[in-house]
């Protein structure tokens, strides 16, 4: 239940963005009068700033006020363009999760808490923070082991961090149910979901071991693959709040001219980039949902090096292959096919007309084989996507969504490796080749492997479904002949419910009750 400290909260946060512009900046061309009124009134409270600073400064800037939880809120919506808009989202991938450092007594104290020995003991040294964000800090160090000493990094919860976050997201729940109550229109989004889904993904962040099991996983899948790896876990010092992993001696993507002084081929590194994104996805179905340019290094042996591992995504094989099928679709221009995939996925509401939506589809479509190849977007295509669907009531899928901003991110990174990127002729090999092997006779052969496996489990399940249904049907035959009787715990339980509820709620009560001994007489 939504608290009154939640609205006061909440209260805060509106007063926040009001005083720091952010209101009054916000786009409202489409929005009803009334919503057109209150931006100007919000204008008149904004702090006065420099005319340089744009929407997106003062942004950053309020959610830097907010505090930590507020600037990984804004990191997970700016994956959410479906629910706060292209604008607001590209504004929030600006976010630069950049925060005060915590001081290193309080680093050492979480590391000993966590791992239950002295940090002189785990590490030969352990320097001062070299990088903080709103939910850890990074720490170099050395451990000296049998093979000698080696660098490593280690990642330390904030304190605090945990219940600063719990309270805080009693606000943004109030804010999503408010949403659900007065603005109907955004119900299909599923606000209360949304930040239902924003507790989760946090509070696995929150959990170091996690992250550290999902840089282990990637490794796992990536072992084999060329030009892609992730940074070693060290099991032995890591714990719920603290990880520690290889040091990564390599350049940031985000410094080219680095990149170019060490020799690598950017185009080259465009190309694996987006093939790597794109075979974790489609081959594994578990992929790096963060894969900005802070969180990406090329080592010296020119292999692109991913860490950060603290939001991850995951696709079923369903999702898959509805992925391929929408791309392969527009590849082929075959918008009719692209269109039933959303039907039969159950993405868009059956009551809307196939034709119709094929129609929508064509109009994203089109455009696309009009232009080079290298100038066409993925962001652009993926957001008239979200306008299409929205015309059709197409429910939020939070997999699909974190997805389709990743991929837009990775493209974007690509791009700044190298301008000409060819989105389309660097994802074929990938691509192609999974279409080929999960939309052709192969597939078949998966599914029929699947469905052994299913028929299996059945077939070993079976004898205690037996049991339960023997049993189950003793029971109704036991109620037909004698009645139905109530425990006292029962019997109870409804004497305090006519208690507590009036004379709709006394006949509800006994209706079920009768309903039940019916159903019980017709068995019978």
């Amino acid at each position: 239940m939504t608290t009154p400290a939640a609205y006061f909260r909440l209260a805060r946060v509106g007063w926040v963005l009001v005083r720091e512009g952010v209101v009054s900046e916000l786009p409202v061309q489409e929005m009803p009068p009334s919503a057109r009124f209150l931006s100007k009134v919000a204008g008149l409270f904004a702090r006065r700033r420099s005319a340089k600073e744009d929407r997106s400064a003062r942004l950053a800037h309020a959610i830097e006020r907010l505090g930590p939880s507020y600037v990984k809120m804004g990191q997970f919506l700016a994956t959410r363009p479906d629910v706060v808009g292209v604008a607001i989202a590209e504004d929030l991938s600006a976010l630069q999760d950049r925060m005060a450092t915590f001081p290193m007594a309080e680093a050492v104290a979480t590391v000993e808490g966590s791992l239950g020995r002295p940090v002189t003991d785990l590490y030969a040294s352990f320097g001062e923070p070299i990088a903080a964000a709103s939910i850890a800090q990074v720490h170099p160090a050395t451990v000296r082991d049998a093979n000698g000493e080696r660098r490593v990094a280690v990642k330390v919860i904030r304190p605090g961090v945990r219940q600063r976050f719990t309270h805080d997201l009693q606000a943004m729940y109030a804010a999503s149910h408010l949403q659900e109550r007065f603005l109907p229109q955004t119900r299909r989004l599923k606000p209360v979901e949304v930040t239902r889904t924003l507790e989760q993904t946090t509070r696995v962040e929150m959990d170091l071991r996690l992250e550290a099991a999902a840089i282990s996983e990637l490794a796992e899948n990536t072992k084999d693959d060329p030009g892609f790896r992730v940074p070693s876990v060290d099991w032995e010092r890591t714990g719920r709040d603290v990880v520690t992993m290889e040091w990564i001696d390599g350049i940031k993507m985000s410094d080219l001219d680095g990149l170019r002084a060490a020799g690598h081929d950017l185009d080259a590194l465009a190309d694996t980039l987006i093939q790597s994104f794109l075979r974790h996805t489609l081959r594994d179905g578990f992929f790096h949902a963060d894969m900005h340019q802070g969180n990406l290094f090329v080592d010296p042996q020119g292999h692109i090096v991913a860490v950060d591992m603290g939001i991850v995504g995951r696709l079923g094989r369903k999702e898959r292959r509805f992925l391929a099928e929408i791309l392969y679709g527009f590849i082929t221009r075959d918008y009719v096919r692209v269109a039933n995939v959303h039907f039969e996925a159950g993405y868009v509401p059956a009551r809307h007309d196939v034709a119709s939506f094929a129609q929508a589809i064509r109009a994203i479509g089109e455009p696309i084989h009009g232009q080079p190849a290298e100038t066409i977007s993925m962001a652009k295509l993926l957001t008239l996507l979200f306008e299409v669907t929205e015309l059709f009531d197409m429910e939020t899928r939070t997999e699909l969504v974190m997805l389709q901003k990743t991929m837009v991110v990775v493209e974007g990174v690509a791009r700044t490796l190298n301008p000409r990127f060819n989105m389309w002729k660097a994802s074929e090999p990938v691509v192609g080749g999974w279409i080929r092997d999960n939309l052709g006779p192969k597939r078949i052969l998966a599914d029929l492997k699947d469905g052994a496996h299913a028929a299996l489990r059945l077939a070993e399940a079976a004898p205690e479904i037996a049991a339960k249904t023997e049993k189950f049907s003793r029971d109704l035959t036991a109620m037909a002949e004698s009645g139905l009787r109530f425990d006292a715990a029962t019997a109870e339980a409804i004497g305090k419910s006519e208690a507590r509820h009036g004379r709709s709620g006394r006949i509800a009560l006994w209706v079920i009750a009768a309903a039940l001994v019916y159903i019980a007489w017709v068995v019978g």
